[in-house]
């Protein structure tokens, strides 16, 4: 196969797939740059999207920004590359997270790799109940082989560390609401829809638990206008924990690409997803949720999986203001 042109039309395609990405308070902390002389399409950290309260050390930023990754080199695969991805190319440049070449052209097509180009357009994440019967083991496997894909491991915990992986985040989620520096910045992300092509809308909330099992964001605590009704959320979820075995910023890029490779197989099996990041955001609570039976590693993210209605789309900034000349 020859090599696609990487021209305009090309480079929209790319950057939109990567701004479709997850990223934490839909804060999109990335930026783009082209260099025609080497065909590398750099991605940077967009620090005026950080958040220096929940986010002190950046480690969110890196796993969103891993995300876009992720999207950038699926759809370079999809387009007709081959794509060279590196992270942190420069030491002198820590602003510099990722650089994707595009220069070779991929030796075949691979319907797997169009399957999730196409999923990227229809993942969101859920923050209402799941429904439908629960993800099968099987399903669930292969979620953990996209995770190990990327340098990364995906546990499914059994009932009794599934509930103490629930206390954690009950006492992050507890934390997040009464701390004012953290509480300020997050009501800063929420906005009505259509304001903002960032933060997250009132229509992408969702309620509470009434039974006070599941311990979802309250953003209805930090807005009470926006508050809705509680309802039963499922008795059993299925979750699990996304670990990796360093906790630098590769390791965090590393968590953020195999994060949204295991969102997107998800969403090719039709597989809902919900992030539970609250216990990540306090160190010791992210260092209580390792299972040390299974060895030295770092969580870097509680994943809920189940069956249900499709997620509310999230706001995009558009590609020309995430592009730089």
């Amino acid at each position: 196969m020859s090599a696609p042109v990487l021209d305009a039309h090309a480079l929209e395609t790319l950057v939109s797939a990567a701004v479709a990405a997850p990223s934490i308070h839909n804060t999109q902390p990335w930026r783009f740059r082209l260099v025609p002389e080497t065909s590398v399409l750099e991605v940077r950290a967009a620090t005026e999207r950080a958040l220096p309260a929940t986010d002190p050390q950046g480690r969110a930023l890196h796993i969103s920004v891993g995300a876009a990754v992720l999207n950038l080199r699926t759809a370079a695969r999809h387009l007709g590359w081959s794509p060279e991805v590196r992270l942190l190319p420069d030491p002198a440049e820590p602003g510099l997270l990722a650089g994707v070449r595009l220069d070779e052209p991929a030796p075949c097509r691979l319907p797997a790799v169009d399957a999730l180009y196409d999923a990227i357009w229809r993942r969101h994440s859920i923050r209402s109940p799941f429904t439908g019967p629960p993800v099968p083991r099987g399903v669930l496997a292969g979620f953990a082989d996209a995770a190990r894909a990327e340098d990364a491991e995906l546990l499914l915990p059994d009932d009794a560390e599934t509930a103490r992986l629930l206390r954690l985040t009950t006492e992050a989620e507890r934390r997040n609401t009464v701390d004012p520096a953290l509480r300020a910045e997050s009501r800063r992300w929420l906005q009505e829809a259509g304001a903002r092509p960032y933060g997250i809308p009132a229509t992408a909330l969702g309620p509470q638990d009434a039974g006070g099992h599941l311990p979802m964001r309250d953003f209805g605590a930090l807005a009470p206008e926006r508050h809705l009704a509680p309802v039963r959320f499922e008795a059993h979820p299925r979750i699990a924990v996304l670990l990796t075995r360093g906790d630098g910023p590769a390791d965090w890029l590393r968590a953020g690409l195999a994060l949204e490779h295991v969102l997107l197989a998800a969403t090719v099996h039709g597989v809902r997803a919900s992030l539970l990041h609250q216990a990540m955001e306090w160190r010791f609570l992210r260092w209580e949720a390792r299972d040390v039976r299974h060895g030295p590693a770092f969580a870097q993210m509680l994943v809920r999986f189940g069956y249900g209605p499709e997620g509310t789309p999230t706001p995009r900034l558009p590609v020309t203001e995430v592009i730089d000349g």
